[in-house]
């Protein structure tokens, strides 16, 4: 995961993308005043006086008027002239194509898209009605509100067991021995609204091996909703007594037409509820806590008020009953809602129909595995699990986002360097790493998502691929990672939030792209869904040009055929080794000095990546003769071996390094720093020797690209444990050492599943094919695989978790938790499913 390590945002200027009511007000005149009347004069001299003179002043007013107006509009994105960087590329949006539109895209409408939450809904529009769960929980013998997902929680086990993606969902949360099961169901019938209803079903007991069935006594739920367009919601009936009335609340939306939410339950509830006005929801938590606070000071009951605010558009029902219990929730939409037909709608959301319908689903979903997967006969019942978990919370993990990027914009003498522009406002529909730590959307990691998903539901894939590339500016650059609205910023420390247009991020997209082609030559899709990538493909190829060109020209090094990840900190005197963050390998060891004269290995194995892709995309889509032949030149230029060695193999170390202004006599060390009265103590980089232009000796994960780097790979004394391959050799000085005093390493020894997905993906192409390293890839391949399938199972059964990367030493699973963004590769790695897209395999 690439980490942040940017500097304080401390001023701002004022975004550049007013809203339209400033606009408006900052245009509007007001041409009414009461102290000057005008009076009709039969005398023509005069009528002509009084008109010449409102003709000067309307003159006078325009030129007034228009003067201000250009000045905001030139010092504002209303202008003609953006910016570039903030400029959109200039190209029909992919999301607007048909195969998106209609039944695709009300079929994705309502979904778990807030992955943030333990249990979050909403639909796919920037103002939507949301819905989501909380509850309180146990915690050194207090109660602690659950509702976003946080490490801080220590919860036994949270995640999605079963996920499609699209209607059907079954979570498993262990709390300290409170089991939650959470379900969720879409169904679309005749009766209902855009997108049509859902229904959650909550079931609450406990872990009688952690502690005994009674002694939870009562739990507490709180399920909301709220409107994210600050439309007023009512509620619904005696809510208080939920026996005589299933409807908790109603309003009303332009995008879904009426809609009623209903609470049934066989047990005996009790639900007590606050109505809140508020445009933010993702301090929720705050507002319920405080109002509980209240109630039991002032009567001594931990029960919400019964209270609303005037045209609340938030309401929050607490659903308290003995341990255990079970509650369903089903929403409801349409016009049609207040016919006698929904009593029966209701109850098939609920109650047995509910569950006969969320078992039919899992059903489906656990055959639907095995087709996609083919686990039988590879792995045992144990790897199974997980392997489902891994797709399911990958899934499950999709979130909608809507917003705007902040952008850094360069010092210059007028402004100071955090200064920042606002991106346009934007929608993402992604899949996150990690629900706790990064649930955002990321570029780099998106790649490796889709090498999953498209094997699950390729429409699912396109759709998200098409949201990434239509974050595309006019010079072709994507902000690496996407912080968009409230509830994504308040997981973001302020200093971390902040895009530079100068950086890029590993193309990871291309490795589907190639994936989907070879797909379609080998018959893989059916003939709907071939002519649907088609199609996707020969409308994004504008943009993926440009976006390689980006690269192509913004990336490139000195020497010919080269090229560098810009960005580098040249400045630090904090750092062991300056990060490279851009590259998603944020401290693996590069050049000591950064400086033009770099060449990043992994950069232009990206690059041969892409131009090979782009040359297969042409050709597929039948592009200007031209430009298919263009890629091919320049994939082909940097596949040549001879000039790979020149640029980046090292004779005397037998493997392929970056080059840069380098030294290995760097250290770090105390420093003493007086603070007024008082002396502080940091670290401090010191250089013992003067850099000189050579090769980066770090043997990593830069070196498996090529066959004759199989015995490096599989000596223990480098890379080899008995848990994956290690991100940096044991060898280097770089190894597990910190690059500040509170950056412990990251990319320098423990070993991540994206990276071994791939060394496993070039060992299977090489077992496969004839050769003199056929039969030692093989063994390689076997045990590697065997190795790392173990470590992830063992793993998820110790903790309940598939975890950010894993302890080289232990093959304990380190950084953040869940991470089922490019770990869920493990499934992959099951399958024996590997991308036909690394073009380094096939050289």
């Amino acid at each position: 995961m690439a980490g942040n390590t940017r500097k304080n945002a401390r001023t701002k200027l004022k975004p550049s993308i007013d809203s339209d009511e400033d606009h408006r007000r900052s245009t509007m005149i007001s041409d009414k005043n009461p102290n000057f009347k005008l009076r009709r004069e039969r005398n023509r001299g005069r009528f002509s006086f009084r008109f010449n003179f409102l003709l000067c002043f309307g003159i006078f007013v325009f030129a007034i008027s228009t003067y201000f107006i250009y000045n905001y509009l030139k010092n504002s994105s209303y202008g003609a002239q953006l910016p570039r960087v903030i400029t959109p590329f200039p190209a029909p949006k992919l999301m607007d194509l048909p195969q998106f539109q209609g039944e695709h895209r009300e079929s994705l409408y309502w979904g778990t898209y807030r992955p943030h939450a333990y249990l979050g809904i909403r639909a796919r529009i920037p103002q939507s009605l949301v819905a989501g769960l909380m509850w309180l929980g146990v915690k050194d013998g207090q109660y602690a509100m659950r509702h976003i997902c946080q490490d801080s929680d220590e919860l036994s086990i949270y995640g999605w067991t079963h996920h499609n993606g699209r209607n059907y969902g079954r979570q498993l949360i262990n709390d300290h021995g409170l089991i939650l099961e959470t379900s969720f169901l879409k169904s679309k019938g005749e009766s209902s609204g855009y997108g049509g209803d859902w229904a959650v079903r909550i079931d609450v007991h406990s872990d009688k091996s952690v502690t005994d069935e009674n002694i939870w006594g009562t739990g507490h739920l709180f399920f909301y909703v709220a409107d994210e367009g600050g439309n007023a919601i009512s509620v619904g009936g005696d809510v208080v007594d939920i026996h005589e009335s299933s409807l908790l609340a109603s309003g009303l939306r332009s995008d879904i037409g009426a809609w009623q939410l209903h609470l049934e339950s066989a047990d005996n509830l009790k639900v007590h509820y606050s109505g809140f006005k508020t445009p933010h929801i993702h301090n929720l938590s705050d507002l319920v806590q405080l109002h509980l606070a209240y109630q039991v000071r002032r009567l001594g009951r931990l029960e919400l008020p019964d209270t609303l605010e005037h045209s609340s558009n938030i309401l929050i029902f607490q659903i308290s009953a003995e341990v255990p219990f079970k509650a369903d929730l089903a929403f409801l939409s349409g016009a049609d809602l207040k016919s006698s037909r929904v009593d029966d709608r209701v109850s098939s959301l609920t109650g047995e129909s509910l569950g006969k319908a969320l078992m039919m689903k899992k059903n489906e979903f656990e055959d639907e595995f095995e087709r996609r997967f083919n686990l039988t006969d590879k792995v045992d019942s144990e790897s199974i699990v997980v392997g489902k978990a891994a797709i399911s919370n990958l899934l499950g993990g999709i979130g909608y986002f809507y917003g705007q990027s902040k952008i850094s914009v360069p010092a210059k003498s007028d402004r100071k360097a955090d200064d920042y522009l606002l991106y346009w406002p934007a929608e993402l529909y992604t899949a996150v790493p990690s629900r706790s730590f990064f649930p955002r959307g990321f570029l780099w990691d998106e790649g490796f998502h889709q090498l999953l998903i498209w094997r699950w539901d390729v429409r699912i894939c396109l759709d998200i691929i098409g949201h990434w590339l239509d974050l595309l500016n006019i010079d072709g650059w994507i902000p690496r990672e996407q912080i968009l609205g409230a509830e994504a910023s308040s997981k973001v420390p302020e200093e971390f939030v902040l895009q530079h247009p100068t950086n890029g991020n590993p193309p990871t997209l291309f490795l589907v792209l190639h994936d989907l082609v070879s797909s379609i030559k080998t018959g893989k899709f059916t003939a709907a869904e071939s002519s649907e990538i088609s199609s996707f493909l020969d409308n994004a190829f504008t943009r993926l040009d440009a976006w390689f060109k980006w690269f192509n020209t913004s990336q490139l090094g000195r020497v010919p055929s080269s090229y560098f990840w810009h960005g580098r900190d040249n400045l630090t005197t904090r750092e062991l080794n300056p990060k490279t963050l851009m590259s998603g390998l944020d401290d693996y060891p590069r050049a000591s000095h950064p400086s033009e004269d770099e060449r990043h290995l992994d950069l232009r194995c990206w690059m041969l990546l892409a131009a090979d892709c782009m040359q297969t995309i042409s050709k597929l889509s039948e592009n200007d003769n031209r430009l298919v032949k263009g890629y091919g030149i320049t994939a082909k230029l940097l596949s040549d071996f001879e000039t790979l060695n020149q640029l980046h193999f090292d004779n005397a170390y037998g493997a392929y390094f970056d080059f840069g202004n380098h030294t290995e006599k760097v250290r770090l060390r105390p420093q003493l720093t007086m603070n007024g009265n008082y002396a502080t103590q940091e670290l401090v980089r010191e250089v013992l020797e003067e850099p000189k232009p050579q090769f980066v000796p770090h043997v990593g994960y830069d070196s498996w690209i090529l066959e004759q780097q199989i015995d490096l790979i599989s000596n223990k004394s480098t890379l080899w444990t008995n848990y994956g391959i290690r991100s940096l050799s044991k060898t280097s000085s770089l190894y597990m050492k910190r690059n500040t005093e509170h950056d412990p390493p990251y990319w320098r020894g423990p070993l991540w599943m994206n990276m071994n997905y791939m060394i496993l993906s070039a060992l299977h192409h090489y077992s496969q094919v004839d050769g003199p390293y056929k039969e030692r890839a093989k063994a390689v391949y076997d045990e590697l695989r065997s190795n790392l399938i173990r470590n992830v199972v063992t793993n998820y059964y110790k903790t309940g978790y598939i975890w950010e990367q894993y302890d080289q030493k232990t093959g304990k699973g380190k950084g953040a938790r869940p991470f089922t963004g490019w770990s869920a590769l493990a499934l992959l790695i099951m399958a024996e499913s590997y991308s036909d897209g690394w073009g380094m395999s096939n050289l």
